[in-house]
């Protein structure tokens, strides 16, 4: 899990870092990177209600697709390394507009992003790379999709194209089931993102997310997570963002991961150079453990959320340096990145409403105090000019925990999690069931 060299490592100068984004996962990256060596300063834009809670962190008001401010910004305040959280900047260029201006940026450019912001694009990458998926269909019209669930007489995965805030998808348990979620698609109901779907046949088995930190021709793999999409206990209830994860998930040993790089990263990645693509940043694989082997799901072009957040704990203080490498194209010269052996759990809390209309407005009432082992990331928030903080979004923060074993490292989460309080504060209490004694 570490990558090592022992070339000198030539790498510029780092102190100072902007983070794009307002989630859980920019807080969380924003903590981690404010703890490496030699780092001064990180900026998050836009940031949230906790960004200002992390030592040697602050906000800056710029949107996260504003390219042209960002640009002043990093002129401004002399920005060594851009890390861009989210998929939809990403999507629409940020990456491209910031290296243009000679900025060094981890991030995949627009072409490259196109894994996750077209899942049609992404499975025709897949077929080129002979990586392991499911069998689909691209169809653009709800005629055409219902011609193809009446062919094969089963339930389907239903998939908008395009980004959906990781609500786009319909795993289906009946083909009336099927037959809905296709006519929800085409509805409108996910904008220009269901303008065409993918339909798949069903896979069986396990999941697990994959993160692969790439300079366009090297990867480096993280330990393996364990995210938990349905929103109520048991996983029922419809899908989220995510309510909480853990790291590193026993679902893949040393030997598996091994496998996963050698029949599905490596190939995405050759495949993306082949097409004149210089992916620089994180190829983030969402895998299914079938009888015959690992099949991807899903590709993103960013870190999981929140994945990262049961992430970032366990990476050592090289992290940025690693990032910058990817950035300038020489992972190669990144010193080692050191993972901390220890497990790592994440209890995500949302807002009442969520996923459809989460309520904002409520006064977050926080007593729990971070710790080496212990922290707290906020996600849907923001500050008044009085100084409170209050929910502004589905997903309001996460406690994460570190400890030697999963039960010791949950139990520290949620009791973390009973110091904080807001009107209708909605969470799982399951969330690492799979690798729970207690």
């Amino acid at each position: 899990m570490a990558m090592s060299s022992t070339r000198p490592h030539p790498l510029p100068p780092l102190e100072r870092l902007l983070v794009v984004g307002s989630g859980g996962r920019e807080n969380a990256l924003a903590w981690a990177l404010r703890r490496c060596s030699g780092i001064e300063d990180v900026w998050v834009t836009p940031g949230n209600g906790g960004t200002k809670e992390h030592q040697g962190c602050g906000c800056l008001a710029i949107a996260e697709t504003d390219v042209n401010g960002l640009i002043d910004a990093c002129q401004s305040l002399q920005i060594d390394l851009v890390v861009i959280g989210p998929e939809a900047p990403l999507a629409a260029g940020v990456a491209d507009g910031l290296r243009e201006a000679g900025l060094a940026v981890f991030g995949p450019g627009a072409e490259g992003a196109q894994l996750e912001a077209s899942k049609a694009w992404s499975k025709t990458l897949m077929a080129e790379a002979g990586v392991p998926t499911a069998k689909h269909w691209t169809v653009s019209t709800a005629a055409d999709a219902l011609s193809v669930l009446n062919q094969v007489q089963q339930p389907l995965v239903v998939k908008a194209d395009g980004l959906a805030a990781g609500k786009g998808v319909c795993v289906a348990d009946s083909i009336e089931a099927t037959a809905e979620a296709i006519q929800e698609v085409f509805s409108g109901r996910f904008g220009a993102a269901g303008c065409q779907l993918v339909l798949e046949e069903r896979l069986e088995g396990p999941e697990v997310s994959v993160f692969a930190l790439c300079d366009g021709e090297r990867l480096l793999l993280l330990p393996p997570a364990q995210d938990h999409k349905r929103l109520e206990d048991g996983d029922r209830g419809p899908n989220t963002g995510g309510m909480g994860a853990y790291a590193p998930a026993p679902l893949l040993d040393a030997a598996g991961l091994d496998l996963v790089r050698r029949v599905v990263l490596e190939p995405t990645l050759a495949t993306l150079k082949q097409r004149g693509i210089d992916y620089r940043g994180v190829i983030y694989a969402g895998l299914m453990l079938t009888p015959s082997g690992p099949q991807v799901i899903e590709f993103n072009c960013r870190f999981g959320d929140p994945e990262c957040q049961t992430l970032m704990p366990l990476m050592g203080p090289e992290l940025a340096k690693v990032l910058q490498a990817c950035a300038l194209g020489c992972l190669d010269q990144a010193p080692e990145l050191l993972i901390v052996d220890r497990c790592s759990a994440c209890v995500v809390a949302a807002a009442a409403g969520y996923p459809n209309a989460p309520r904002k407005g409520d006064r977050l009432n926080i007593q729990l105090q971070p710790g080496p082992s212990l922290q707290l990331f906020h996600a849907g928030t923001r500050c008044t000019e009085e100084g409170d903080q209050l929910t502004n979004g589905g997903r309001v923060l996460a406690v994460v925990a570190q400890a030697n074993d999963f039960d010791q490292a949950f139990s520290n989460a949620y009791q973390g999690l009973d110091q904080v309080y807001f009107e209708g504060i909605t969470y799982r209490r399951d969330i690492g069931h799979q690798v729970r004694q207690s």
